[in-house]
């Protein structure tokens, strides 16, 4: 509210109504830019931390983000739910539906199966983080790289002459 006056007053000022409604259309849209700083907030965690633990918590983060701007396209401003409305002998009152305007309830249906997908994709994540640890007594991935890398060439040395067999 106070950006909108600031802008107001700014607008009275120079009498450029262009510039007002540019600045208006953003500040009634200003959750799509969270939505976007918070998605590539996650975007920048999964590939910048190579702690697997941060990378979870980085495609948590811009999963969120996805779910909350595909809910915030499915609501209708002054939009109703989706019910029939009914008359008294429990019929669809075909008058009163034509004049109501209706939220969409595909996207949240879609964000609800998302976000179960999401947990499991979390547990899954979690847990396959649990037995890498088990395995390699780290989470960070360029240590699991190294430790892979030194298991490689002391199999390679190990199995050096059965390896020039086959080749």
């Amino acid at each position: 509210m106070l950006l909108l006056a600031v802008l107001h007053v700014f607008q009275m000022r120079t009498g450029e109504w262009e510039i007002f409604f540019e600045f208006e259309f953003l500040a009634g849209h200003i959750h799509y830019l969270l939505f976007i700083i918070l998605m590539m907030t996650g975007l920048f965690i999964v590939v910048d931390k190579t702690n697997l633990v941060k990378k979870i918590i980085g495609l948590n983060i811009f999963q969120v983000s996805v779910f909350m701007f595909y809910v915030s396209i499915g609501k209708v401003t002054g939009g109703t739910p989706p019910i029939f409305p009914m008359d008294s002998n429990y019929h669809v009152d075909q008058a009163a539906m034509q004049s109501n305007l209706y939220s969409n309830p595909l996207p949240h249906v879609l964000i609800l199966t998302a976000i179960v997908v999401g947990i499991a994709t979390t547990s899954l994540g979690l847990a396959l983080i649990v037995r890498i640890r088990e395995s390699f007594n780290t989470i960070d991935e360029e240590d699991i790289l190294q430790i892979e890398q030194k298991m490689t060439r002391e199999d390679n040395q190990k199995y050096k002459d059965d390896l020039k067999g086959m080749l």
